[in-house]
């Protein structure tokens, strides 16, 4: 994180020059003090008086302006720093790969990005200004002391120690407590985001009087721990004062019989006190400094752990271990397949649509998956094939489980897709449906086996590059402030006003767009709030047309859609050559594809056209009886 005030350094080394001139100024004027007592007031003497004035009035110009100089240095710099660590981290965030969001919440990444980068931004400007001023003010101010009066400054010398003692044990104790009180700030804003994300439903289901007690209950938990640390500051301040105020007591009391005994002069004992106050003041802002310090250093390290973690998924190169592997792969499908064949259970390794669910290719698919090798890092590198083509989609032997299951989302999932079909993938909830997708996209990588498209596993493939070819319609669709056009633009920033008609017309929302007060350029609220769950789904259908995907993945994406409309944009995507995988639960959904992959429980049951498996596969006739009736099971 240090490396980000590098561009700085100039502007912090001014600051830094200024703020000790600033002290070289406070420090010498109750010398200048003590002289105009001693040698102007005392002996009546006003040309004295008025010439030590003039040099106190010149230095105090001069500290005043290299104080103001020094904060707009200060300024500069963390402000900048700030800029450049909220900006580091947005990036770093942006690159994440897909599991390490279920380590930072959204909520606990807003607050690192803001709150916590403006803790350390406070402590960088405290830095410059007073951070160091502070110590050198305590030391300069106790040299200084000495000078004047040594028996006088050595009072001050006995009691800094404690006093910096008592500092230590604050700084220590503020940072376990400020650390806590960050965590549950975190847990108060994602709360508080949840609630305001979900305020219609939160009124629709009569949820208020629960959703204010779990924001109350964490309200007040956010605040008795702020309430812990700040008591440490609170009766930290006040020992220090008052340690410091009967030093100032005894200074005075044995300063008086300095003078009477003639060993001191009036001057040097008001310029002692003036630095036992100066000091005292060292303290009680190095007290503040030290506050502000453990909140810096308990957000430094929240920060820290973001900007250390992983950025991107790296692709990974295919070599020649990976052909073994692959071959070992192979042998176990093969086993599986034939296991499975003699239990009558369901089968996971079907290898092409049209098989019916019966695996007959699966032996060749996995055997040729033995034979691959590497075929070069600039053709792994991205798809070599123009984007209106579909792409082949494999998988070999798949196992995946989500981070901390013991249970995998998908076993041991092999099949083949060949370019520009359109393959429904059915199957209840938590079949792996939406995870299958998931290892496409890469957004997770697989425990065993390999998914590969165009014959190149896409862990050797640069992930940005792959996703750019491929368009996805998530269960949840995410729109964005901003009008029409601008959320079509996602798919395709630079997309004409024909693509991007051409894109919503196929999924059936150009008619209800043009009815809109503004038609493309009307402007959605936050989420797409002011659309229904259908149209925010068309709109997402039409947002991954628009780029002309190799690969088309719709996840549950037309579940909001009537009957009509939903075959309507079915029938439309035909008119598209790229590979369509469409997950759901409805058959009518399913029926129109070239082939339906059923999963059930992460496992590949069967995987063949609508006709072939209501023959062949009783779990998928009694999906299609269940939602059309004994009738349409018996005869499609």
């Amino acid at each position: 994180m240090l490396r980000h005030l590098k561009p700085y350094r100039l502007a912090a080394g001014i600051a830094l020059i200024l703020m000790l001139a600033e002290l070289v100024v406070e420090l010498w004027h109750p010398v200048l003090m003590a002289r105009i007592i001693d040698e102007g007031i005392l002996v009546g003497d006003t040309v004295a008086v008025l010439r030590i004035g003039a040099w106190m009035t010149c230095l105090a110009l001069l500290g005043f302006a290299a104080g103001i100089v020094n904060s707009f240095f200060a300024a500069r710099v963390s402000q900048g720093f700030a800029h450049d660590v909220r900006a580091a981290m947005y990036m770093r965030v942006q690159g994440f790969p897909y599991a390490v969001f279920d380590r930072f919440t959204a909520a606990t990444l807003m607050n690192r990005i803001t709150s916590d980068v403006t803790q350390v931004q406070n402590a960088v400007f405290m830095g410059l200004r007073v951070m160091l001023r502070a110590p050198l003010l305590m030391v300069g101010g106790l040299v200084m002391a000495l000078v004047m009066n040594v028996r006088l400054g050595m009072i001050l010398l006995l009691i800094s120690p404690v006093l910096f003692a008592v500092l230590v044990w604050m700084m220590s104790r503020g940072f376990r407590l400020f650390r806590a009180v960050q965590a549950r700030l975190d847990r108060t804003n994602g709360l508080l985001r949840e609630n305001l994300v979900g305020m219609r439903l939160i009124r629709l289901m009569v949820r208020y009087e629960r959703e204010r007690e779990r924001f109350t209950e964490a309200n007040a938990d956010l605040m008795a721990r702020t309430i812990s640390a700040i008591r440490v500051v609170d009766l930290t301040v006040p020992a220090l004062l008052m340690v410091m105020n009967i030093g100032i007591l005894l200074l005075l009391w044995l300063g008086g019989g300095e003078v009477q005994a003639g060993r001191a002069e009036v001057g040097g004992i008001v310029a002692v006190v003036n630095y036992a106050m100066r000091i005292m003041a060292a303290f009680s802002m190095l007290s503040w400094i030290v506050t502000s310090l453990a909140r810096a250093r308990a957000s430094a390290g929240r920060i820290a752990e973001v900007l250390l973690t992983e950025a991107r998924e790296a692709a990974v190169p295919e070599s020649a271990p990976d052909a073994a592997v692959a071959g070992r792969q192979a042998d176990a499908v093969k086993r599986g397949a034939a296991g499975r064949a003699a239990d009558g259970g369901p089968q996971d390794a079907p290898a092409r649509a049209g098989d019916g669910g019966r695996g007959a290719d699966a032996q060749a698919a996995a055997e040729a998956a033995g034979a691959r090798t590497s075929a070069g890092a600039a053709d792994r590198a991205a798809f070599a094939v123009p984007r209106d083509e579909g792409a082949e989609v494999v998988f070999e032997n798949v196992t995946f489980r989500y981070p901390g299951m013991n249970i995998p989302a998908l076993a041991h999932v092999s099949f083949t897709i060949r370019a520009g079909q359109t393959v429904a993938i059915l199957g209840a909830t938590g079949s792996g449906k939406s995870t299958l997708l998931q290892l496409i996209l890469r957004l997770f990588d697989p425990d065993e086996g390999a998914v590969r498209i165009d014959g190149r596993d896409v862990r050797s493939l640069d992930p940005e590059r792959l996703r750019a070819q491929i368009g996805y319609v998530p269960q949840e669709v995410v729109l964005f402030s901003g009008t029409v056009r601008e959320n079509l633009l996602w798919g395709k920033e630079d997309a004409t006003r024909e693509e991007i008609v051409e894109a919503a017309r196929a999924a059936q929302i150009h008619e209800t767009i043009m009815r809109l007060p503004e038609q493309y350029e009307t402007a959605l609220g936050q989420k797409g709030v002011n659309l229904s769950g259908g149209q925010r789904q068309r709109l997402a259908v039409a947002r991954a047309l628009i780029r002309r995907p190799r690969l088309l993945l719709l996840d549950d994406s037309t579940n909001a859609l009537d009957a009509k409309t939903e075959a309507a944009l079915l029938d439309a995507l035909r008119s598209y050559r790229c590979t369509k995988l469409v997950a759901t639960q409805k058959i009518s959904a399913a029926a129109g594809a070239d082939a339906i992959l059923i999963l059930e429980d992460g496992r590949l049951h069967a995987f063949g056209t609508h006709e072939e498996l209501l023959r062949t596969s009783p779990l998928y006739a009694r999906i299609v009886s269940s939602q059309y009736g004994e009738e349409a099971a018996r005869h499609g």
